[in-house]
C-alpha cells in the first residue's frame, strides 16, 4: 500500500482529518437533516400531534389516580372513627376512567412511532437514493482521490447512524418536552412550594447536559471518521488480498488495521462512555429530589396543606419530571451522532458535480468521427503539467495507435476525451465540436471502451455481455460472443450464458474477463473505440484471433489503440509516439521504422534476443 492511502483518505480539505475534531456546524447539520425531511411535513405533524395528545394523556393519569388514593385514604379515616366508610363504586369509577385515558395514550403512542418509522425510512431511503444520482454525477478525480471503503461508508454507516438517531430522537424529544411542561404544570397545579423544591435540580442537569455534549461531540465525530477509514483498509486489503499473500504483507496490513481500529475503539468507546454516564447521573440527582419533596411534602400533609393523594401524585410528577430531562440528555447525545453522520452524508451529496449538460448542446447525431487535438495542456494539478502541447487530427474511420512509455500520458489522452477530465489549455474537438460543446452523457455514447482493468459485475454472462446494449436481443448477445471468439469457452460452462459470474468474477480467468468485455464493446457498435491494452490478459493465439475480430469492428470506425505491444499496431493508419507528455513522432509503422527513432527504439527493444556464448 502506498504511502497515500496508509494515511487515509483525502477529504475536500486536504488529508484526513483526525476524528478529535468536533463537528463543523452542529446547528447547520441539523437545519439541513430538518430542511431534508420537509417533504414528509405532513406526516411529521400528524405525528406531532399524536405524540402530544398520548403524552398529555399520560400526564393528567397521575392526578386522578391520586383522587383515588385520596378518596381510599378519606373513606379509611371514616371507617376508623365509624362516621362512614370506603367508597368502592367512586375508586372503581376513577380507575376505570384513568385506565382509559393510559389506553388512549398508548395506542396515540404506538401511531406516532409508526409515523415516525415510516419517515425515517423514507428518509434514509431517499438519502440513498440521492447518493447513487450524485454517484454518477460526481468527477473522476473524486474516486481517484478516496478509498472504496471511505465511499461506502457514508451510504451505509452514516446513512444507518442518521436513521436511527433521528427516529429515536425527534419523538423522544417531542414527547419529553412535552412531558415536562405538562408535569410542571400539573405540579403546580397541586402545590407550589413542592414544585420550586423540585425545581432544584434543573440547573444541575442543564449544567451535566452541556458538559457531557461539549465533550461528546468530537468522540461521535471521530467515531463515524474512523468507522470509514477501518471499512476503507477492509475492502482495500480484501480487494488485493492476493498481492498482501505475495510479498508477505500480513504483518503490515495487520499492523496497519490494529492502529486505526484502536482509534476507533478509543473514539467509540468515550463517545459511549459520555453517553452512558448520563442516565446514572441524573437518576442520582432525581433520586435527591425525591428526598427534598418527601420531606416537604410530608411536613404538608401534618399541616392538612395538601391531601395524601396528591402526595403520591406529587411522587409520580417528580419521577416524571427528571425521567424527560434524562431523556432530553440521552436525545442530546443522539442527535450528536445524527449531525456528525450527517455531516459527512450531506458533506457528499453537496460535492461539486461535473457540468453534465451544455448551454447549447451539439448534436451526435451525424456525427462521423473525426477527431483534433490542437495543442491540447492539460494536468491533474494545474501547478503539474503533464501534457504539453498534444495536437494530432484524425479522419474518421481510421485506426490511431498511442504508444510510448510508461507516464507519457497515453491513458490520460483518453480521459481527456471522453471528458472525465477537461483541458487547462487547448481544444478537443469531434467534427468540429469542441467536446464541452456536448451533454457529458451524450458524448461518451459515442465511444465505446475496452478496457486493461476488466470490470464485470455479479450477474449472468447474458447481462454481463447485453450491458453494451441494453435491448440488444439474445441473439445479438450470442453474435458479438462469436465475433469476439468467447462463445465456445461460454457454452463449455455450466448453464452456458446463463452461468452467474460471482460477486469478485473470479470464477473465471481473467482473460476470460477481458473477452467478454470485448463482447459488450462489439455489441454496443459505437462509432468511437478506445482499447486500452485490449488483449493484454490474453495468450498469443488468442490475441490474433481477437486481433481479426477487432479488425472487422473497428472497419469505418475511428479507433484509438493503446498498446504497449507494437506488434499488435503495425496496421495502424497513424501512430503517435508520446513521450513525457508531448508527441514527438507521428506516421505510420513503415515511415517511423525508417526514421530509426524513438519509435523504432521501443520496437527493436521488444524483439531483441540475447545470445549467451557457448561455455
Amino acid at each position: 500500500m502506498s504511502d497515500e492511502r496508509r494515511r487515509g483518505p483525502r477529504g475536500p480539505h486536504g488529508p484526513g482529518r483526525m476524528g478529535g475534531e468536533k463537528a463543523k456546524d452542529f446547528k447547520g447539520s441539523m437545519k439541513k437533516i430538518i430542511r431534508y425531511m420537509g417533504k414528509y411535513r405532513y406526516r411529521f405533524l400528524m405525528m406531532l400531534v399524536f405524540a402530544l395528545a398520548g403524552t398529555i394523556f399520560n400526564i393528567v393519569g397521575p392526578k386522578i389516580l391520586g383522587k383515588a388514593t385520596t378518596e381510599l385514604f378519606n373513606g379509611l379515616v371514616q371507617k376508623i372513627s365509624g362516621t362512614g366508610g370506603i367508597d368502592f363504586g367512586r375508586i372503581t369509577e376513577i380507575l376505570l376512567f384513568t385506565m382509559g385515558l393510559y389506553v388512549c395514550s398508548s395506542v396515540f403512542s404506538f401511531i406516532q412511532g409508526y409515523l415516525m418509522t415510516g419517515i425515517s425510512n423514507d428518509m434514509t431511503y431517499s438519502l440513498r437514493k440521492d447518493i447513487s444520482k450524485k454517484i454518477n454525477r460526481l468527477p473522476l478525480k473524486y474516486y481517484e482521490s478516496r478509498t472504496t471503503g471511505e465511499i461506502l461508508s457514508r451510504v451505509t454507516n452514516d446513512v444507518d447512524t442518521m436513521q436511527s438517531s433521528v427516529n429515536q430522537s425527534f419523538t423522544q424529544l417531542i414527547t419529553s418536552v412535552t412531558t415536562l411542561i405538562g408535569v410542571f404544570v400539573m405540579m403546580l397545579s397541586i402545590n407550589v412550594w413542592m414544585t420550586l423544591a423540585a425545581l432544584l435540580i434543573l440547573p444541575l442537569s442543564m449544567g451535566i447536559i452541556g458538559v457531557v455534549m461539549g465533550r461528546s461531540q468530537k468522540f461521535f465525530r471521530g467515531q463515524q471518521k474512523y468507522l470509514g477509514e477501518v471499512n476503507g483498509q477492509i475492502e482495500e486489503v480484501y480487494g488485493g488480498h492476493n498481492i498482501v499473500k505475495v510479498f508477505n504483507k500480513e504483518e503490515d496490513v495487520i499492523a496497519e488495521f490494529e492502529r486505526v481500529n484502536q482509534e476507533l475503539y478509543n473514539s467509540a468507546w468515550k463517545s459511549q462512555f459520555f453517553s452512558g454516564t448520563m442516565m446514572p447521573v441524573m437518576q442520582f440527582i432525581g433520586n435527591l429530589g425525591y428526598v427534598v419533596v418527601a420531606i416537604l411534602g410530608g411536613f404538608m400533609v401534618i399541616k392538612n396543606a395538601i391531601e395524601v393523594g396528591d402526595i403520591q401524585s406529587f411522587f409520580q410528577y417528580i419521577r416524571n419530571f427528571t425521567q424527560p430531562i434524562q431523556q432530553i440528555a440521552q436525545v442530546a447525545n443522539m442527535l450528536q451522532s445524527a449531525a456528525a453522520a450527517s455531516e459527512r452524508v450531506f458533506e457528499f451529496l453537496e460535492e461539486e458535480e461535473e457540468d453534465q449538460t451544455a448551454e447549447h448542446p451539439a448534436s451526435i447525431d451525424e456525427l462521423k468521427g473525426n477527431v483534433e487535438f490542437d495543442h491540447v495542456q492539460f494536468g491533474y494539478d494545474p501547478e503539474q503539467v503533464i501534457i504539453h502541447d498534444f495536437s494530432a487530427q484524425v479522419k474518421d474511420g481510421q485506426k490511431i495507435a498511442i504508444v510510448g512509455p510508461t507516464g507519457a500520458g497515453k491513458t490520460t489522452m483518453v480521459k481527456l476525451l471522453m471528458r472525465y477530465y477537461d483541458v487547462n489549455q487547448g481544444s478537443i474537438r469531434v467534427d468540429g465540436h469542441d467536446v464541452r460543446e456536448f451533454n457529458r452523457g451524450e458524448l461518451r455514447e459515442m465511444f465505446g471502451m475496452v478496457l486493461q482493468d476488466t470490470w464485470l459485475f455479479s450477474g449472468t454472462i447474458m447481462e454481463n455481455i447485453r450491458y453494451g446494449r441494453l435491448d440488444a436481443t439474445d441473439e445479438e448477445v450470442i453474435a458479438a460472443a462469436k465475433a469476439a471468439h468467447v462463445h465456445k469457452f461460454i457454452m463449455q460452462q455450466p448453464g452456458g450464458y446463463q452461468m452467474v459470474l460471482n460477486e469478485e468474477t473470479n470464477n473465471i480467468s481473467q482473460g476470460q474477463k477481458q473477452l467478454l468485455t470485448i463482447a459488450r464493446a462489439i455489441l454496443a457498435d459505437n462509432r468511437i473505440l478506445i482499447l486500452d491494452e485490449a488483449t493484454s490478459s490474453v495468450d498469443t493465439r488468442t490475441e490474433t484471433r481477437i486481433q481479426k475480430a477487432m479488425d472487422t469492428l473497428m472497419k469505418g470506425r475511428t479507433s484509438f489503440v493503446i498498446a504497449h505491444r507494437l506488434s499488435t499496431i503495425r496496421d495502424a493508419d497513424l501512430i503517435l509516439v508520446m513521450k513525457d507528455g508531448d508527441i514527438i513522432e507521428q506516421g505510420n509503422h513503415e515511415e517511423l521504422m525508417e526514421r530509426g527513432g524513438f519509435y523504432a527504439e521501443l520496437y527493436n527493444s521488444q524483439f531483441e534476443v540475447t545470445v549467451q556464448p557457448c561455455a
